[in-house]
């Protein structure tokens, strides 16, 4: 080969190494498809690590088959596993994973009810649920349309919802940017980022918000139906049940 023709096809290459094309939804979409594999990421998508043997239940499949689904999810790069001792757990990759689930559950068609479990489970997730690590659901957007009000695509911090995180001990000043998250449930904003993970933190450590262990609901407490509305101000929506 000429030495300039071969000089020309390295510049190429490595051209070709650094520059990126546009985003490859198709790849994406392809492992959100399998059913089995969606049940697995929404289990995840309040930003636990789970057993494989725990999301083979939520999956609804054999042991070896949620293996093959998660090695799947892993090599997508949506999936990372996390070593315990022998064992060993996964988890979502990161919050730009639990935005994209987050983001996909506000276009995709609800799944049909068919038994009173289903219906109680639903409805529980839809009240209160970890939105990967801050507050999401009825209450959730409850909570923030208490503290924040809307500013273009961000939130931010209202004169009065300072002094109220104050009073629970999360510290943010009037005017502090938050990032907003669309809630898939409530086509309503609630807060997300540094904010809504301190905010969902301490309402955990006071006791007012306890964790389901079985899925991504949050559970109310009755010191937390006391302590919202009389120390946060917010209105809690009525949570009645499916």
């Amino acid at each position: 080969m000429h030495e300039d023709a071969s000089i020309e096809l390295e510049m190429s290459l490595d051209y070709d190494r650094r520059v990126r094309g546009d985003a490859d939804i198709a790849a994406v979409g392809a492992v959100l498809a399998e059913p089995a594999r969606a049940k697995i990421l929404l289990a995840l998508g309040d930003g636990r690590s789970l057993a494989a043997s725990m999301l083979a239940m939520e999956a609804g499949v054999a042991a070896s088959t949620a293996s093959h689904h998660l090695a799947r999810l892993v090599e997508a790069g949506l999936v990372v596993v996390e070593p315990r001792g022998r064992h060993r757990r996964y988890a979502l990759a990161g919050p730009a994973v639990g935005e994209l689930i987050e983001a996909v559950a506000r276009v995709a068609p609800p799944q049909p009810v068919t038994s009173l479990r289903q219906g109680t489970r639903a409805h529980a997730v839809r009240y209160a649920r970890r939105c990967y690590d801050h507050l999401a659901g009825r209450v959730g957007v409850a909570v923030s349309e208490t503290i924040v009000e809307l500013r273009g695509d961000a939130f931010v911090v209202t004169r009065g919802g300072a002094s109220r995180l104050a009073a629970i001990g999360v510290d943010a000043a009037a005017g502090d940017v938050a990032r907003a998250c669309l809630d898939w449930t409530e086509d309503r904003h609630h807060v997300a980022g540094a904010l809504g993970r301190s905010l969902l933190a301490r309402l955990v450590d006071l006791g007012w918000l306890t964790r389901d262990p079985k899925t991504r609901a949050m559970r109310l407490t009755p010191t937390g139906r006391d302590g919202l509305p009389d120390v946060l101000g917010v209105e809690l929506p009525p949570d009645h049940g499916p």
